[in-house]
């Protein structure tokens, strides 16, 4: 049955009494007039990450990209998606979202970059149960610089304000991308043996993985602040724990595209070293890992301290100051870490592949 003129029939048929005031979206909790606001104040930079391959522009019920790959003999598309996960509540707890954009182009552009893709376009789904247009804004424009940094479209996206779903100043953050590699030169490819090389390329700090356990162990079991100072950095551990995740895409896919001696690219996320290098491995190699190689940034040394975090648990849910690794033939591996450093990059030789059972050993 339908509502009648008296007000709204429940399932029982009975009357309900009918609201003193007119209900409205807006007082019901959600604010269309101002996510129209935030997206107007953004639309400059969004509209220019748009490529020729854009058609139409954003509001649209799709997105549409013209697929012209006349580079590519074989083109494959390579998509991912992923989110910046429990990284909003740091951000929450400083009242800075600024980089919160370009965490999460970042971290999709690098997973895509594992099978060797440039990206082509990013979708971003954003989260809240209340919008504040000016935080909006902020995680739109870093989201839109990241995409022109490597060339790919923001070409659309969803903006859902559900009181009652997320809780007061929650927010949640997600993208999706889609990239293309031609066949021959998707990644892992080639014939990884025993002594090739494992290059190892600095990370900017815990990048988009492994804030749970890293909030635990400062603010609760440590009783630490984010505006307390970092020992030996002077910077807040706020400020620490915000840092991007960084972008390997500029340094890393031209080296993809001189040589066919780069074997296989592994985005160092959640699960470590130990679960994301077997990602790229064939079953008949395992990869170790020399960690004096390198010095974990402070922020890791902190958490375990702090968390009195056990070492096999810090290399399972951190990256340790190791954001991507790349195995390459052992021949041509100081070349490419020159040309990663050339590149802007920090990077070292951390280990070497041996015969095995598709496993990593970090000694």
């Amino acid at each position: 049955m339908g509502e009648g003129a008296l007000g709204a029939v429940a399932s029982t048929g009975t009357l309900l009494p009918m609201a003193d005031e007119q209900l409205t979206y807006r007082s019901s909790g959600v604010d269309i007039d101002e996510a129209q606001r935030a997206l107007r104040a953004v639309m400059a930079p969004l509209k220019a990450t748009h490529t020729e391959n854009v058609v139409g522009g954003i509001g649209g019920f799709g997105a549409l990209y013209r697929a012209n790959f006349q580079d590519f003999e074989k083109p494959l598309l390579v998509s991912s998606i992923d989110g910046v996960g429990t990284k909003t509540k740091v951000a929450a707890m400083v009242g800075d979202y600024a980089n919160l954009g370009r965490d999460i182009v970042n971290h999709c552009v690098n997973d895509i970059l594992c099978q060797g893709a440039r990206p082509l376009f990013f979708l971003d789904y954003f989260g809240c149960s209340r919008l504040q247009g000016l935080m909006f804004e902020d995680i739109l424009k870093g989201m839109a610089e990241a995409c022109q940094e490597v060339g790919a479209a923001l070409i659309g996206g969803e903006t859902a304000e559900m009181p009652g779903v997320y809780t007061e100043d929650e927010i949640d953050l997600v993208g999706s991308i889609v990239g293309v590699v031609d066949q021959d030169k998707k990644l892992p490819r080639g014939k990884m043996q025993a002594g090739d090389a494992v290059i190892g390329i600095a990370s900017n700090g815990l990048h988009t993985n492994g804030y749970s356990l890293a909030r635990r162990a400062l603010f609760e079991v440590g009783g630490l602040s984010v505006r307390d100072t970092l020992p030996g950095l002077g910077r807040t551990i706020g400020a620490e724990m915000l840092r991007p995740h960084r972008c390997y895409f500029n340094a890393v896919h031209p080296i993809l595209q001189d040589t066919e001696n780069v074997y296989a690219v592994a985005h160092i996320t959640g699960g470590g070293l130990y679960d994301n290098i077997p990602r790229v491995l064939p079953s008949d190699v395992r990869v170790v890992i020399e960690k004096r190689s390198w010095t974990p940034l402070p922020i890791f040394q902190l958490i375990q301290q702090t968390g009195n975090v056990s070492e096999t648990e810090m290399y399972r849910a951190f990256n340790m100051g190791v954001g991507m690794v790349m195995i390459v033939d052992r021949f041509i591996a100081p070349a490419v870490v020159q040309r990663l450093n050339d590149a802007g990059e920090s990077a070292a030789i951390i280990g070497e592949v041996q015969s095995g059972s598709n496993e990593v050993q970090i000694l």
